[in-house]
């Protein structure tokens, strides 16, 4: 008896009596004494590519294939590799994308004093090269917010970074302000997309449910990048000048940028868009439930972003009377705060979101927070300030529950625009209050 002998089995039906029942066991009986009839032995072997089934409600017999146990490790496999794709073949490439924008951003704060050493600039000036990154950052997030939801996060972000490998070169080979500003304002421009088209490609490729974690874990790796900036980039210093540095930051935005052209896949295919006529720039800021958002968070991340990108390391030399290595470990843990801040408020959002809280409770929380740090080092409240510096910069991560917020206000074929609605406040405040604290220390 071959594998085919199990389809002569009869199938029985429970109504059909005791008899056909009768000749039905022995039918299977005959069988199971034959190993070689099911392809396995009487112990059950691994062999068999068929199972007899015995059911007492509608059918008392059938037949059904089994799966081979060799087959579980590669569907389990399959499975695993279909959850990492996005991860590793999205989300990764745009997180690098992100690291090398946050490390353009705050780079400035540990290579000041090299560069007003090498070209003799003051205050006024310096804060002026920094925030002019905010400035054209700022100044294209919403065409760049259009073009993300038209051609892609991929083309997009793929072509802009070798516009901040070209600005970074620029700047490294400047001989005076007009040429740092130039590539500084090339490298605003080029990083300009690199936390919106993550954002995007993250709600196309993610559950809506999981999106306050997953941008945590997005602006964490990518916050990475400020802790870059401080005592790896102050080490480096001891083995290049500042100029062959930005020079090895080049070469490392245009290998992102070509893997991010030639890895990441185009998103699926998901039901056909609303027009784009119904969502513009226009509704998305008329909308009342946007501005329940907006203001706040463009002050604290405004104020986080000006602070940490340059103005932190003034304060703590001028008024705390640090030294070097204490401004350097400052900024280190500011930075450390920062990835972890991010990380913590996904994980809170989305176990807050799990029980129908709104990520605005985690928003206001931070902020409040964020105020308080801020009150205690203008006051000099007898608090350690590694610690109030810490806060400052770790509640300057709540972003991860504003575009949560945002991704729950508009569809996601959207995303882009709605994100570049919000970002462009973000970017205009630190614009206004970093050139703002320059002119106020020149005065």
């Amino acid at each position: 008896m071959d594998y085919n002998d199990t389809a002569k089995l009869p199938a029985v039906r429970w109504g059909s009596g005791l008899s056909s029942l009768g000749h039905a066991a022995g039918a299977v009986g005959s069988a199971c004494r034959q190993p070689s009839a099911l392809g396995h032995n009487t112990n059950g072997g691994r062999r068999g590519q068929y199972a007899v089934h015995s059911s007492i409600s509608n059918q008392a017999l059938f037949i059904v294939p089994r799966l081979r146990i060799r087959d579980y490790p590669s569907h389990h496999a399959k499975r695993a590799m279909s959850r990492l794709r996005p991860v590793l073949l999205v989300f990764m490439p745009f997180a690098a994308g992100y690291y090398l924008s946050y490390l353009f951003r705050v780079i400035n704060a540990v290579v000041a004093a090299p560069l007003v050493d090498d070209l003799g600039l003051d205050a006024t000036q310096l804060g002026l090269l920094s925030s002019v990154y905010f400035l054209t950052f700022a100044a294209v997030q919403l065409p760049l917010g259009a073009a993300l939801d038209r051609f892609g996060s991929r083309r997009v972000q793929g072509a802009l970074l070798m516009f901040a490998a070209a600005g970074a070169v620029t700047f490294a080979r400047a001989s005076g302000l007009t040429g740092l500003l130039v590539g500084r304002a090339l490298v605003g421009l080029g990083v300009a997309g690199a936390l919106m088209a993550g954002l995007k490609a993250i709600v196309e490729w993610f559950p809506k449910q999981r999106l306050a974690l997953v941008n945590g874990a997005f602006i964490a790796l990518g916050a990475a990048g400020a802790a870059t900036a401080t005592a790896p980039v102050e080490w480096m210093l001891g083995w290049l000048d500042w100029r062959q540095l930005i020079l090895l930051l080049a070469a490392a935005t245009v290998a992102v940028s070509v893997l991010i052209l030639l890895l990441v896949p185009d998103p699926p295919k998901g039901p056909a868009p609303v027009s784009s006529k119904t969502i513009n720039f226009g509704t998305i800021y008329a909308d009342q439930s946007f501005w329940r958002v907006a203001p706040l968070s463009a002050l604290c991340i405004g104020s986080a972003w000006a602070l940490q990108g340059l103005w932190a390391a003034p304060w703590l030399a001028d008024v705390a009377a640090l030294e070097r290595w204490e401004i350097v470990h400052h900024l280190f843990v500011m930075a450390v705060a920062l990835c972890v801040g991010a990380l913590l408020i996904g994980v809170i959002a989305d176990m807050l979101h799990r029980r129908r809280v709104s990520p605005a409770t985690v928003l206001t929380t931070a902020a409040s927070t964020f105020l308080a740090a801020e009150l205690a080092l203008l006051f000099r409240l007898p608090i350690p300030s590694i610690v109030l510096w810490a806060l400052v910069s770790g509640m300057g991560a709540a972003t991860v529950s504003r575009y949560s917020l945002v991704a729950d206000l508009f569809p996601k074929e959207f995303a882009g625009r709605a994100n570049a609605a919000l970002n462009v406040l973000h970017i205009g405040g630190a614009f206004a209050i970093q050139a703002g604290i320059g002119v106020v220390v020149g005065l």
